[in-house]
């Protein structure tokens, strides 16, 4: 059955390998049933609840994994996006003062607006308006921005007044832990050893039960094995539906930056992806492109009928995809797991971030050697294409790397006289970019 349905012969994989690739993609996705509860509430600012918000980012997730499995049968996974849930809730909620009702009205009106240009087909005729050295670009950079998110959560760099970031203090456990791990990483995957990901995050998570960081040990002892979900009777349904419609002129920036973001956040990491899974076929497009944003418009639907911010694909796929995933068996492994962490709350949060962050800086790595795609003999090219790499990390927002490298690369072409070989729609993408960037909206 599972052949027939996921085509695992074909795609060069089994159920053993997508197994493996599930389960490396949920933990290095675990931390979002903490996190983007933590953030919605904002330390109680918005009025939701923080115990049903757990059920619902793991519901949320899991709909958005079975999704993008049924419609694309690629092992991508989603869940509440990151950086999207922080616009929610400390712009539109807390900053504008809008009821967290009336913003998961926009966040559902958003995923309808995306949902219909994923289905005129329009969302995949942006994706192929971008340039191919944006496209590497995009990757590169969303490894460097997976690999930065690694060495935060792991401690080897942390915030500086003076030089934004700086190293941390090496000798502590967790940067120790994160740099033995990394290098456990590198040495198994060199010698071809299934699941080595999973396996060192695995490891590490035991060890840092003997590992003492002062009062604790890296690895929190569980307060028990199983919970019971909470209930999500606050917020399910909860929309205010015409919220937008009854305040249109406030809405309709926030609806239209909560678009821009949606739509450039998930196309972004689609080709990130994409381009290191080898998902791309000979003309460099994504198969399925316009099916896997519509799973993405649908997650965010659905996760606004729930009660969250926006569903995404997420980046950390690429560490299932590192682990041999190739369809959608391993993004329902995934959506298992979320449902199944409902129930295994207490011994899913004991898993420290030292133990996951390897992974993220291990596979972030790998996606940005794409950079040596380039002619680096055109400047025209290769400047476009590392800038747009450097901006996504530091902007800390795929949206604002593509942003300003496609303004960049267009500049530059109609500087060069070459400005006629770009489409009408890249042009019109800088605008609409030049329009959001006015507009005061930054991603």
């Amino acid at each position: 059955m599972l052949e027939r349905v996921f085509h695992l012969n074909h795609n060069g994989t089994n159920v053993r390998r997508e197994l493996i690739a599930g389960l490396t993609t949920f933990a290095a996705m675990a931390y979002i049933l903490a996190l983007n509860p933590a953030i919605l509430v904002s330390g109680g600012a918005t009025g939701m609840e923080l115990k049903g918000l757990i059920t619902v980012t793991a519901l949320a997730a899991a709909a958005g994994c079975f999704l993008m499995a049924a419609m694309t049968n690629y092992p991508i996974a989603q869940a509440p996006g990151m950086g999207i849930n922080s616009y929610f809730a400390s712009i539109i909620v807390v900053h504008m003062g809008i009821p967290w009702e009336g913003a998961l009205a926009m966040v559902f009106w958003n995923g309808v607006l995306f949902f219909a240009l994923s289905i005129t087909g329009l969302r995949t005729r942006i994706v192929h308006a971008l340039p191919r050295p944006i496209h590497i670009g995009i990757q590169s950079g969303i490894g460097f921005f997976i690999a930065f998110i690694g060495l935060k959560n792991s401690g080897l760099v942390v915030g500086s007044p003076i030089t934004l970031v700086a190293e941390g203090d090496l000798l502590s456990p967790g940067p120790l832990v994160a740099l033995a791990g990394l290098a456990l990483i590198v040495v198994l995957t060199r010698f071809r050893v299934a699941g080595s990901i999973i396996l060192v995050v695995l490891l590490l998570t035991v060890a840092g039960l003997f590992i003492p960081t002062g009062e604790s040990t890296l690895t929190a002892q569980p307060t028990g094995l199983f919970s019971m979900p909470a209930g999500i009777g606050q917020t399910f349904l909860a929309l205010d539906w015409l919220y937008p419609f009854r305040h249109f002129e406030a809405a309709l920036p926030v609806i239209f930056t909560l678009l821009l973001l949606d739509l450039f956040d998930s196309i972004g990491t689609l080709v990130g992806l994409a381009r290191q899974s080898g998902l791309m076929d000979k003309d460099g497009h994504m198969p399925k492109l316009g099916r896997a944003l519509s799973a993405d418009a649908a997650a965010t639907v659905i996760g606004a009928l729930l009660g969250t911010s926006t569903t995404t694909a997420y980046l950390e796929s690429a560490t299932g995809m590192q682990a041999g995933g190739r369809t959608g068996l391993t993004a329902v492994v995934t959506g298992l797991c979320f449902l199944v962490a409902l129930f295994f709350t207490p011994v899913i949060s004991i898993i420290p971030t030292a133990a996951t962050a390897p992974a993220l800086i291990f596979v972030g790595l790998l996606m940005a050697r794409c950079l040596s795609d380039l002619d680096h003999d055109n400047m025209l090219e290769t400047a476009p294409a590392v800038f747009t790499a450097l901006l996504i990390p530091l902007c800390y927002s795929i949206t604002g790397g593509i942003a300003l490298g496609l303004l960049l690369y267009c500049a530059a072409m109609i500087l060069s006289g070459r400005g006629r070989k770009l489409s009408w729609l890249t042009y019109a993408l800088a605008g609409v970019f030049i329009l959001f960037f006015v507009l005061g909206q930054k991603a």
